[in-house]
């Protein structure tokens, strides 16, 4: 295993207007990590596998998203049924609870949902709109109201906070879902893309922000990385805002401390903040992105074009004129996702051999700064889910689009 080869600190001093002094900001550290790739073994023993159209009902998935809790039994949220399952760590069914309706511990429309460590399960519901909390039994035990100013409800991926009633979200995260929301209110002006953790201990939410990421010029949080929205859309901010082909995504997880690692750059360049620090710790790989010339302009806008074809009988003249007319970073961004484990390892995954393949290799890293290595493209996937013990779940599409989810073990743990 090789060691950071250089570690570089910066001190940062604000200025307080009241106290007329200076005051030091914390040391960000910056680590940067071997250049050259050190290739793992995946090495995953199969635990369990659950979704069959021949099983019992509950076991008969649409579309579902999964979370772990500490004690290793998984959450299986059926959006097709509006309903979470429980299964133990052997994949032994236990309860469910949920669905659709207008009672207590109801769903009007689920956006997306969590698992704190010792079971509480906090579910987006846009129909009222707040967050459902359950009990680790599955009990409803209140509803946390929105913020009444949100009139756009986004859906970016709940990170639940390890030390319980909180969770964080990354505003410009790739969008699970979206919905416009009956409040009142006014639509919220973003002029970049904070990750926030939203307090969910009371009746109303409660939002602080972590960190900042970078919003690039012109592009919008609400559009950034959405392949239909790549010529412009009407913004947040009340104009068309340009989004570009490459774009940095945010990408972010929750660590075991409360801290939060995230990408939000071109470069490599994975940052960790925690709340009332910010950024204290930057992990770095000298790798070069992919410069972006005519023929990467040519092979995308035909890979598109390509992507499109497959999903409608007939490309209309404005898709395939957004497709001929897109914009394009300089480079290729490098990262394409990120997760990070229960015991904090980051997952970070990098484009493949093309500049518009996701699924390219990925590395494995700690949160103190240690590049344990990678995994070659197409040998694992980046897990949908990560629990004690070296579990992880990922979800698997068949050519109906009916789901599976499969529960690994790291070899040895």
């Amino acid at each position: 295993m090789n060691n950071p080869s250089t570690v570089l600190r910066t001190l940062c001093w604000a200025g307080s207007v009241w106290l007329l002094a200076v005051i030091p900001a914390p040391a960000q550290e910056i680590i940067l990590l071997p250049a050259e790739d050190r290739w793992l073994t995946s090495d995953f023993e199969e635990v369990y596998r659950l979704g069959t159209l021949s099983g019992p009902e509950w076991e008969q998935f649409g579309y579902v998203d999964v979370a772990f809790d500490g004690a290793g039994q998984l959450y299986v949220l059926d959006y097709h049924v509006d309903s979470i399952f429980v299964v133990g760590p052997e994949g032994e069914y236990r309860r469910a609870f949920g669905g659709p309706g207008e009672g207590p511990g109801e769903f009007r429309n689920v956006a997306e949902f969590t698992v704190m460590r010792d079971g509480e399960v906090v579910v987006a519901d846009f129909g009222y709109p707040a967050y459902q909390v359950f009990a680790a039994n599955g009990e409803s035990v209140r509803r946390v109201e929105w913020d009444q100013r949100w009139v756009v409800a986004t859906a970016s991926g709940l990170m639940p906070d390890p030390q319980g009633g909180a969770v964080f979200v990354a505003v410009g995260a790739p969008l699970q879902a979206f919905a416009m929301v009956n409040r009142g209110g006014v639509l919220i002006s973003h002029t970049a893309r904070p990750i926030e953790r939203l307090d969910v201990s009371g009746y109303v939410v409660i939002r602080d922000t972590v960190a900042v990421g970078w919003l690039p010029e012109a592009s919008d949080p609400m559009a950034i990385g959405i392949e239909r929205f790549d010529t412009g859309m009407r913004g947040s901010r009340g104009r068309t805002a340009v989004a570009r082909a490459f774009p940095p995504r945010m990408l972010a997880g929750v660590l075991p401390d409360g801290s939060v690692a995230f990408s939000d750059s071109l470069a490599y360049s994975i940052k960790i903040a925690r709340m009332g620090v910010g950024v204290w710790r930057v992990l770095k790989r000298p790798l070069q992105p992919i410069p972006v010339t005519g023929r990467v302009r040519d092979a995308e806008r035909e890979r598109r074009l390509t992507a499109a074809e497959g999903r409608s009988e007939v490309v209309g003249r404005t898709t395939r004129e957004r497709i001929a007319n897109l914009e394009f970073f300089d480079v290729v961004s490098l990262v394409r996702d990120l997760k990070t484990g229960w015991d904090g390892e980051i997952w970070v995954q990098r484009h493949g051999e093309e500049p518009g393949d996701d699924n390219g290799p990925i590395d494995v890293l700690t949160m103190d700064g240690r590049y344990l290595g990678s995994y070659r493209a197409g040998t694992i996937e980046v897990p949908d889910a990560f629990g004690p013990d070296g579990l992880m779940a990922f979800v698997e599409t068949d050519e109906l689009g009916v789901h599976t989810v499969v529960v690994k073990r790291m070899a040895g743990r």
